[in-house]
């Protein structure tokens, strides 16, 4: 079944994590992806986990899932013979997106006025950390530095140490599929308008825009100038936080409705006490120190999915931690189809996350692995008429990447 982006071709000149992860998800819809490299590649190729531990460009985790469903062509945009080609893929294209630092298409000759040029209804997209303009246009940024701009980091965490972000990448992840939903309100204005538009996508604006929970902190210090602390270990009251289990770890809502709280632990006589009704318990930290004493005999002998079990049964807010592993086991993951086989002329058949969301009329694909370095410069070259002897002196040139 054909994607709903089927026949949309799109030039992407996204690097790292953010514009690379918005393009993904344009080509997992079915647009045709064509990731124009610099000579050398995109540097997320450099980046870990690799497989066997082996740090070579094309064996990158990292690479491989952000660039998945996409066609590679090297091309250096520094020659004049490299803005000829890609002028050319502009006249064919339905949709540019790029991550360069604030002016660099400028300094190429082949920025938005170029872009326009080539074709005035085609859009272009610019992802950047702090956007083209501005007194931190020029900034660098990381995930760390992104998430904390966007929030009250020094909320995030216990007292006892420093603050904490998402793990990994999750903050570049957010803002690589706002930067998607982006692309293609421009890509609809353009075909159905014919106005091609220059979207200046800021990542730090798509955190401050974002609705989790760092924003209602920043928001509450705006009004009102308190600062949201970090909690001490077990401070936060009755039941809740992470807590220790038989297998490993699950995370448990604080709850008011004690009768809840009672059926989860099947009415224990301990419980029974009048003491635990009183309403000032959560500010009593020896009695809270006391009701974890119980609790965490009742968890140790249980399974994190018996507690998940026994918790959803009786209304209890919980969660367990499962590690990497046992999410790629879970049977729910597997029932749902969410892992996908694909397989790799370097890493041989690799198992990925697979589609975001579900769309059943028009339905996510794994079409292929990501490309290796090159990998299809002489075909993309094919399609826009270039013959094959003129191929072979662009690649002595250097101005394209074949292999």
């Amino acid at each position: 079944m054909a994607g709903p982006l089927q026949g949309v071709k799109v030039l992407d000149l996204t690097q790292y994590i953010a514009g690379p992860y918005a393009t993904r998800l344009l080509g997992d819809y079915g647009a045709d992806v064509i990731k124009l490299e610099r000579p050398g590649g995109d540097p997320a190729r450099r980046l870990p986990p690799f497989l066997d531990g082996d740090p070579h460009p094309e064996k990158s985790g990292t690479f491989f899932f952000y660039n998945s469903n996409k066609r590679s062509l090297v091309l250096d945009l520094k020659r004049a013979e490299g803005r000829e080609v890609f002028g050319r893929l502009l006249a064919e294209a339905d949709l540019v997106v790029e991550s360069f630092r604030p002016g660099t298409l400028d300094r190429l000759g082949v920025g938005w006025e170029f872009v326009r040029a080539a074709k005035p209804s085609l859009p272009l997209v610019s992802i950047t950390n702090f956007g083209q303009t501005g007194p931190y246009a020029d900034y660098r940024g990381t995930d760390l530095t992104l998430f904390g701009f966007a929030g009250e980091l020094f909320s995030q965490g216990v007292a006892e140490r420093e603050p904490v972000k998402l793990y990994g990448s999750a903050a570049l992840v957010q803002s690589g599929g706002a930067a998607a939903m982006a692309a293609l309100a421009a890509l609809m204005v353009g075909a159905r308008q014919g106005i091609g538009q220059h979207v200046d996508l800021s990542i730090a604006d798509t955190h401050l825009g974002g609705a989790d929970r760092r924003h209602a902190t920043v928001m509450g210090a705006e009004y009102s100038g308190l600062k949201s602390p970090r909690y001490p270990i077990g401070a936060q009251g009755l039941l809740a936080g992470v807590y220790p289990c038989a297998d490993g770890y699950v995370e448990l809502g604080s709850s008011d409705r004690l009768d809840r709280v009672a059926d989860m632990l099947s009415h224990p006589e301990w419980l029974q006490d009048p003491k635990w009704q009183d309403p000032r318990l959560r500010a009593n930290g020896p009695l809270i120190e006391e009701f974890n004493a119980h609790l965490l005999e009742w968890l140790m002998q249980r399974g994190k999915r018996e507690v998940w079990a026994e918790a959803r049964r009786a209304k209890v807010m919980c969660g367990p931690l499962f590690t990497v592993r046992e999410i790629y086991e879970d049977p729910h993951f597997r029932g749902r189809g969410f892992w996908q086989k694909a397989e790799h002329p370097v890493l041989g058949e690799i198992e990925a996350p697979g589609r975001p969301f579900v769309m059943h009329d028009s339905p996510f694909e794994l079409r292929r692995s990501a490309p290796l370095l090159g990998q299809h410069s002489e075909e993309v070259l094919d399609e826009l008429g270039y013959a094959a002897a003129r191929i072979r002196e662009l690649a002595a040139q250097g101005v394209v990447g074949v292999r």
